[in-house]
């Protein structure tokens, strides 16, 4: 059993990627593992991290605290969230900016290029959907979303990465291209960590 925190990262409610994690997270619960599920759409806080250092930040809000407890308490992350402008959306980014702080999701260390990773012994995973087809991202736009995500947020505090899966293009599908995605979802929350 493997306790898993998935974070609908979609700044709406309602959403396909509310769907995808849905799916995602039936699946897992439904094969023993311990699931949470987080709604960016419901979380009340400032994401501007606001200034040019990291000393003396401003407390967290308690849905950032709540946040921040599910992470320290899963063994894998699970991220969905819709492709905007080539990145995460800004509430997304803005958790990310207010809560992966030093001293507690990485450690910079005298001499050392990289920081000690806090959060390591996690996995992750990342659902996105977009409106781009995937070979598009890919190869047109260089996959900067994924490296973005799996390499400077993720991996640089430990969660290492396990896959990024793109759902794609959302716009235009129809009801069964939908229902091939959700079951997709599905078969990667019976095989989550």
């Amino acid at each position: 059993m493997t306790r898993i925190l998935i974070l609908d990262g979609h700044p709406a409610k309602d959403t396909f990627c509310q769907a995808l994690g849905d799916a995602y997270a039936h699946s897992a619960w439904n094969n023993g593992h311990e699931v949470r599920v987080r709604h960016l759409s419901g979380m009340a806080f400032n994401p501007d991290f606001g200034q040019s250092t990291f000393s003396g930040t401003r407390p967290w809000e308690p849905d950032l605290q709540a946040l921040w407890d599910d992470i320290v308490w899963c063994e894998h992350f699970v991220v969905v969230h819709p492709l905007w402008w080539g990145g995460l959306p800004a509430k997304l980014k803005g958790v990310f900016d207010r809560i992966l702080l030093p001293g507690m999701a990485f450690r910079y260390v005298s001499g050392k290029p990289l920081p000690e990773k806090l959060l390591a012994g996690r996995t992750a995973e990342v659902l996105v959907t977009s409106d781009t087809p995937g070979w598009y991202f890919r190869w047109i736009y260089g996959s900067g979303a994924r490296k973005q995500t799996e390499k400077q947020i993720l991996d640089f505090c430990g969660l290492k990465p396990r896959g990024y899966h793109m759902f794609a293009p959302v716009r235009g599908s129809s009801g069964s291209d939908r229902e091939k995605m959700l079951s997709r979802a599905g078969q990667l929350g019976r095989r989550a960590a």
